[in-house]
């Protein structure tokens, strides 16, 4: 544990070291993100904070962490590195959205190809497309979710604290020094990026987050608990970004609109912002939230079949009681504001 504390902490100074020169160098090379009709924020911001977090994560990892585990990363941050170099891409010139989706196909692939997938379903067809699709979808998730200041970097911090907690439960020295250094970069990050933020992440950050949480998740292990329930328990971690993109994508195409390529102020929370909360209280409320997912994530790991299933259950109706509620009610209702 004290390893992963030197990571972690490492990768925090790293990233409130790198995080102001990128605030510095993104207008310099044109890394911005000018206010619109649909953003939130109204001064013109840098984005490159995600590059600041990419650095800082690889540098304390390669400083800290043991060589015999580093050597087992190729697979991992040769998809890392390929998903944030296509948002750092977007983020200055804006890519095509099939263009970004085919660099993630791509990622979960290598990540495939070096044994990094899920094994859950003991099918390897059944587990490769279950890999993809979690690769992909919370690669996204993160990024649709880094649309507030602070909000992304906030639950992926929370979300990463998790794993590590789980990792050193479960003595899984990988999966911990992953955690450790996700956790210290965003940490580092968020000094800059909390309401009001004075630097984005951008797609480089959030796509490179979203892809390690997404990668971590496969790579944890319980050997104390069954499969058949500590599924679950990467699910639950990432409950709140799982919750959002679906929130989105349901109201986007009920309305008929592209869920992924569509921009709009009708996320979790912009719907806390209509109901009264401001931008601050909406992130931390949406922090909180994820604490507690983890904390039910904690839960199944050491439950029974029964209770981790009433568990997953419960989450999963209050997820669609609050999809509906948000959809239904005038004030959170996309088009009624």
């Amino acid at each position: 544990m004290t390893g992963h504390l030197l990571i972690a902490v490492s990768a925090l100074i790293l990233a409130a070291a790198a995080t102001p020169l990128a605030r510095h160098l993104g207008p310099l090379w044109g890394f911005v993100d000018r206010p619109g009709e649909r953003k939130v924020h109204r001064t013109t911001m840098p984005r490159l904070g995600g590059v600041a977090i990419y650095l800082s994560f690889i540098v304390a990892l390669l400083l800290f962490g043991e060589r015999f585990y580093v050597r087992q990363l190729v697979g991992i941050l040769l998809g890392a590195t390929l998903v944030s170099g296509v948002g750092l891409w977007d983020d200055r010139r804006s890519l095509r959205a099939v263009t970004k989706l085919l660099a993630q196909l791509a990622a979960a692939g290598i990540l495939i190809v070096s044994g990094v997938r899920v094994q859950a379903l003991h099918q390897p067809v059944l587990d490769v497309l279950v890999t993809i699709v979690w690769v992909v979808g919370i690669t996204n998730a993160i990024n649709l979710l880094d649309n507030m200041d602070g909000l992304s970097g906030s639950v992926s911090a929370v979300a990463a604290a998790y794993f590590l907690l789980l990792a050193a439960m479960s003595g899984q020295y990988l999966v911990g020094a992953l955690a450790a250094a996700l956790l210290g970069a965003c940490l580092g990050f968020l000094i800059y990026n909390v309401n009001p933020a004075s630097i984005f992440m951008g797609d480089s950050g959030a796509l490179f987050l979203g892809f390690m949480l997404a990668a971590v998740g496969i790579k944890l292990r319980f050997p104390s608990n069954s499969d058949v329930i500590t599924w679950m328990v990467p699910v639950l971690v990432l409950a709140l970004p799982i919750f959002d993109v679906t929130l989105v994508s349901v109201s986007r195409l009920r309305r008929g609109l592209n869920p992924l390529t569509t921009p709009g102020m009708d996320h979790t929370s912009h719907r806390l912002v209509a109901l009264g909360l401001t931008p601050r209280e909406a992130v931390l409320t949406l922090t909180v939230v994820a604490s507690a997912c983890g904390m039910l994530a904690t839960y199944v790991t050491q439950a029974s079949l029964i209770d981790g299933y009433a568990v997953g259950a419960l989450a999963a109706l209050a997820g669609l009681a609050a999809i509906i509620w948000l959809e239904v009610n005038p004030r959170t209702r996309p088009g009624s504001r």
